[in-house]
């Protein structure tokens, strides 16, 4: 089996490859892709650059080109639930695309024809997210997950995001590494630390927390491949 783990940002995918020690490098279609076994498993890691055009064209990549079978990915979320704090671990249950709208053609938000609102993640690799996280003691909540091209940063547009999509978080790959994977039946997880949130203060620094959280999600991210080897 060949696994595909990705990021949006260098930072996201730097301990995963400090952590596998050896592997070959690729460059394809404007992006580097770090091939490895680690534990018997086939890996390919890239990190994709911010945004859905790159994520997309990433995941597509890593499963077309490099033959991945499954894919897990990693990165930060900014909260909508007030129950998220900064640190927390999400796990999507399904995503959407917030920033998808042609209602004036009498279609939901986030809705084309031949295409879905939500994209469920795998029951398997959730299922196996839940064992990792009892192990590692950590506690790891289940959720929506809404991505769009935009660092939304406005408190009302959050707030329509999570009533419209029943968000609990947001970013700006999830949805549409949702969107490769379900095209091409191939099952998928992903994992965000929450980066932003409600309870922020004034000494908060995110490049120590993307460093920080990383690692974390690194380790979750690399226990799950350990048992799906």
């Amino acid at each position: 089996m060949k696994l595909a783990i990705m990021g949006a940002m260098p930072e996201e995918i730097a301990p995963i490859l400090e952590k596998i020690g050896t592997y070959t490098t690729t460059e394809f279609a404007g992006n580097r892709y770090y091939e490895a076994t680690y534990n018997n498993v086939d890996l390919v890691i890239a990190y994709s650059k911010i945004g859905k055009v790159f994520s997309t064209l990433t995941a597509a990549t890593m499963i077309e080109h490099f033959g991945a079978q499954k894919l897990l990915f990693s990165g930060v979320a900014g909260a909508i639930s007030s129950e998220l704090k900064v640190g927390d671990l999400i796990v999507a249950t399904k995503l959407s695309q917030h920033d998808l709208d042609i209602t004036a053609f009498g279609h939901p938000f986030g809705y084309v024809p031949e295409g879905k609102v939500f994209v469920e993640t795998d029951a398997q690799l959730l299922a196996l997210s839940k064992i990792v996280a009892s192990e590692m003691g950590l506690h790891v909540k289940e959720g929506i997950i809404a991505t769009g091209d935009q660092f939304v940063a406005n408190e009302e547009r959050k707030n329509w995001i999570g009533s419209t999509f029943g968000a609990d978080a947001l970013e700006m790959e999830g949805g549409s590494v949702a969107v490769v994977c379900d095209a091409l039946h191939v099952p998928f997880f992903i994992l965000r630390a929450i980066s932003d949130a409600a309870d922020m203060d004034a000494s908060f620094s995110f490049d120590a927390f993307l460093e920080s959280s990383a690692k974390i999600s690194a380790e979750f991210v690399m226990k799950m491949v350990e048992k799906l080897g």
